[in-house]
């Protein structure tokens, strides 16, 4: 959530900001809300004056042995006035903050204008994908193959957009999430995580996904519950509401959750197998830090992210989101895609996101410092997508016999196993 008072202070600069990100935001409806509660605050306090005044008219009067009944009735009056204007303030705070959580972030400077994917700028790449002697299969067909990986089956039991992986399949999601947890903890810093898979309104409403994303999300009916659409929400509320120690930041936490999407608006789009899904399991990066250093330690949670890849050699691009590409609550992101031979380019496997103090002004997440509590600022990334990370292990790692070597990190973690044979 943006600073009301950094908007009236920056109108036209807002404007192009949502302008730049596509954004079909009225501001100046908003400038007129916050106006027209302003002077409702300012009416308010007048009759609050005026309430002071009175009182000291009544007791002077009492004093002095003096008639108070009409000082009485014009105090009685301008009880009920201030009163009705108190409850037209509510009501006009109310309506500022409603358009306040529509408002996307604004993006740095450093990110490049565009209306969508196409303006992304590309940072850097790591490792050559891979070359074969044989037409290389996508995962769906090396999964079946496998006799890992069942989508005709999750589809009988949940519908489309789920899968349903046996074996050394099942094994190695956890495999994966395992090596990404411990590398995350033992050597990047983080501490571990396992947070509720069901938050309440707020929460979603802190981390910026209500009300904008309720359509994304799946709800329990007549509960206020919603499922986690990534760890993210979850992490973020932790400190909600709370004022934080300066010599306790920067806070690295890491969080395995499964994470459900509706993806309303998107079907037709990457839908075969497991690319796109409602449900997904995924490893969270996510960081409180002093605002000063927040840009660096976006740097620092890519890296990581990038570790992961490089551990299990997969080649990787790392490109700077444009305006029209980033997400709703980021100032800068920086998408980690992952080659997948099976559709012969490269695919988000991370968004590592930079939120600046957008996240922790809903969810009045504070640091003591100076005479005056400030904003964190908030930070969080992949670290990594499980099931694109599986996906990317087998298209990346497979053989001419139909095979799938398994990445010597992921050994341990399977018993050992270092080939994953077809069925016979």
């Amino acid at each position: 959530m943006l600073d009301m008072k950094f908007i009236r202070e920056n109108a036209e600069l807002v404007k192009l900001a949502l302008a730049n990100r596509s954004a079909d935001i009225d501001l100046d409806a908003l400038l007129e809300a916050d106006a027209a509660r302003r002077e409702l605050i300012h009416e308010t306090e007048q009759l609050r004056a005026e309430q002071n005044r009175a009182s000291e008219e009544i007791a002077r009067r009492k004093k002095a042995k003096e008639d108070a009944s009409e000082a009485i009735e014009a105090m009685r009056e301008v009880s009920q006035k201030a009163k009705a204007l108190q409850e037209k303030a509510r009501e006009a705070d109310e309506t500022v903050r409603q358009h306040l959580l529509v408002i996307p972030n604004i993006p740095h400077e450093t990110v490049p204008v565009g209306p969508d994917e196409s303006a992304n700028r590309l940072e850097r790449q790591w490792g050559e994908p891979p070359q074969f002697d044989f037409e290389p299969k996508d995962h769906v067909e090396l999964g079946a193959d496998l006799g890992i990986l069942d989508l005709e089956r999750a589809g009988k039991i949940s519908g489309a957009r789920f899968a349903l992986l046996r074996g050394a399949g099942a094994q190695l999601e956890r495999a994966l999430i395992g090596f990404m947890l411990d590398t995350h903890t033992r050597e990047h810093g983080y501490t571990e995580y396992l947070p509720p898979f069901l938050v309440s309104g707020e929460t979603m409403e802190g981390s910026g996904q209500l009300p904008k994303f309720a359509e994304e999300a799946f709800t329990v009916e007549g509960r206020d519950l919603w499922l986690v659409p990534t760890a993210e929400v979850p992490l973020t509320n932790i400190y909600r509401s709370e004022i934080l120690e300066e010599e306790a930041l920067p806070i690295n936490c890491v969080a395995y959750t499964p994470c459900f999407r509706s993806e309303a608006g998107s079907y037709g789009k990457d839908t075969r197998g497991m690319l796109r899904q409602h449900q997904f399991d995924k490893v969270e990066l996510y960081k409180f830090t002093a605002p000063e250093s927040s840009w660096a330690e976006l740097e620092n949670l890519t890296g990581h992210a990038e570790v992961i890849l490089q551990r299990l050699g997969l080649p990787y691009q790392v490109v700077t989101l444009s305006t029209g590409d980033m997400g709703f609550c980021a100032a800068k992101t920086y998408d980690i895609e992952v080659w997948l031979p099976g559709q012969n380019c490269y695919r988000e496997i991370s968004s590592c996101s930079n939120c600046t103090d957008f996240q922790a002004r809903r969810a009045n997440i504070r640091v003591r410092r100076g005479k005056k509590p400030e904003f964190v600022h908030t930070l969080n990334g992949s670290g990594l997508a499980a099931g694109r990370t599986l996906i990317a292990v087998l298209e990346n790692y497979q053989q001419a016999d139909g095979s799938v070597v398994v990445p010597e990190v992921l050994r341990p973690y399977m018993g050992g196993l270092e080939v994953i044979a077809p069925v016979s």
